[in-house]
């Protein structure tokens, strides 16, 4: 598929459907370091995000279309998770400007963009046990995926593989920032659901291009 306004609106379907499927799982990672409720916050948000795309006019610009999905996330978000991708998917617009179509390098410049947003929101670097220790691997891997000659399908792939593995290198640190930091040393041992969230999110997005 090319990645034009139809893949942002069929990312986000599979995006959709993978939280839900993973929601309680999502809820148990959170309830483990954090309020227990990432799993609902981001299915409702997500569900939302489709049916907003959905009233979009025929001819919306795939940056109008990440935009809708960014303001539908900050309003209808709970927690800091709603800031934090609200802001992602804000900053991924900009770099697609008015393409009608993402290229490999609009894509990598896409997904740098959304991780430096989170980055920027929420003050994380890699490391503090948060979704940025999914999102900067991706970006890494997307980033070489690129350079080597990789097609858009095949550059998302790659940074799926890399936050999946990002995420599950979250257990074994402590937070340093969020809510999961107020345990301390208590917080090892425990996946960081924003990052699972993230991993989840990726794959649909290289799902929704294959």
């Amino acid at each position: 598929m090319a990645l034009d306004t139809n893949w942002v609106s069929a990312w986000l379907t599979a995006g959709a459907a993978a939280i839900g499927e993973h929601k309680q799982e999502l809820n148990t990672l959170d309830r483990e370091i954090g309020d227990g409720d990432h799993g609902e916050n981001m299915d409702r948000g997500l569900r939302a995000s489709v049916d907003a795309l959905g009233k979009l006019p025929a001819d919306a610009t795939p940056n109008a279309a990440l935009r809708s999905v960014a303001m539908t996330l900050i309003s209808t978000v709970g927690g800091a998770s709603g800031p934090l991708y609200g802001t992602a998917f804000l900053k991924a617009a900009e770099p697609v400007g008015d393409r009608t179509e993402i290229d490999g390098a609009t894509l990598v410049a896409l997904l740098t963009a959304a991780r430096d947003g989170i980055v920027s929101r929420g003050k994380a670097e890699p490391g503090d046990k948060t979704m940025v220790d999914a999102w900067t691997p991706a970006v890494d891997a997307a980033a070489a995926a690129e350079a080597s000659g990789a097609s858009p399908a095949e550059i998302l792939s790659a940074a799926a593989d890399a936050a999946e593995q990002g995420a599950i290198a979250t257990e074994p640190l402590v937070a340093r920032k969020g809510r999961a930091s107020y345990l301390g040393e208590r917080s090892a041992g425990h996946r960081d659901p924003g990052s699972q969230s993230t991993a989840l999110l990726l794959r649909a997005a290289a799902e929704a291009a294959g």
